[in-house]
């Protein structure tokens, strides 16, 4: 009787250790949402004119939306961090108003990190968001440049769009090569500087200095939707542009 009672409670024992080893084989991992750092303008101003400037709301918006949907995390860098100036600000756009209106997300834009915050070993993509304020702190801060260039070399995307493509302008490789050079990619337009009469106030051309640095640089019309893919580097040319370019991210991602 005895020997019987303790084979019974032998098979319990094995039985219900099987029955964990398959519960822990069989259990689906728990998924950790994949990161991408948008950056945002610090300026406020275009250059003497005293007029508001910002990063341009909609070229925030409309990728994160695409990106966002798709199960990404989305977190904010600005040259300075805190508060991000903010223009373009139409909240009759339904993705404008549904950004501005995420608890999440508008207190992260309200509340960006700085540049010494970032481990750019935490992000699959980085986008650079345009609006006029770029072009006074996008180009020469170095911490950004860095940030941006490794996470290319580990194998991640970068993209930008409108005036943003000015964070791209000094970011140079591991090989001392700029990521810009001998690839298409595209940014706001001298034809498009011309038109929003801005050209004698912005610190430099984007297109010229893009091309300068080695750039294939394509474009369309005024603003048409227009988004270059080279070797995971994104851009495009304007506003009209920023859904496109989030949608190129989510392929190049996929």
């Amino acid at each position: 009787m005895k020997n019987k009672i303790l084979i019974v409670a032998i098979l319990m024992i094995t039985g219900h250790s099987m029955f964990n080893h398959i519960q822990a084989q069989t259990a689906k991992p728990e998924t950790k949402h994949q990161k991408i750092l948008f950056v945002v303008s610090s300026h406020d101003k275009k250059g003497s004119t005293g007029e508001p400037t910002g990063y341009y709301l909609s070229e925030v918006s409309h990728p994160w939306e695409i990106l966002k949907n798709a199960g990404y995390e989305i977190d904010f860098v600005s040259p300075k961090g805190g508060k991000a100036p903010v223009d373009g600000f139409d909240l009759t756009d339904r993705v404008n108003a549904e950004f501005w209106n995420d608890k999440v997300y508008h207190e992260k834009v309200e509340h960006t990190m700085k540049p010494s915050e970032i481990n750019p070993n935490d992000y699959v993509a980085i986008h650079f968001a345009g609006g006029h304020g770029a072009m006074w702190d996008f180009a020469d801060n170095t911490a950004l440049a860095s940030i941006a260039g490794k996470i290319y070399e580990n194998g991640g995307i970068v993209s930008a769009v409108c005036h943003g493509p000015a964070g791209l302008v000094n970011i140079k490789l591991s090989n001392g090569k700029y990521l810009v050079d001998g690839k298409k990619i595209n940014g706001f337009t001298n034809e498009e500087e011309k038109a929003v009469k801005l050209e004698n106030v912005v610190p430099f051309s984007l297109e010229d200095k893009l091309i300068e640095r080695g750039a294939k640089f394509e474009k369309s019309g005024l603003w048409q939707s227009h988004v270059v893919t080279d070797q995971r580097l994104i851009t495009g040319q304007n506003p009209q542009s920023a859904k496109a370019v989030g949608e190129a991210v989510l392929a190049g991602l996929q």
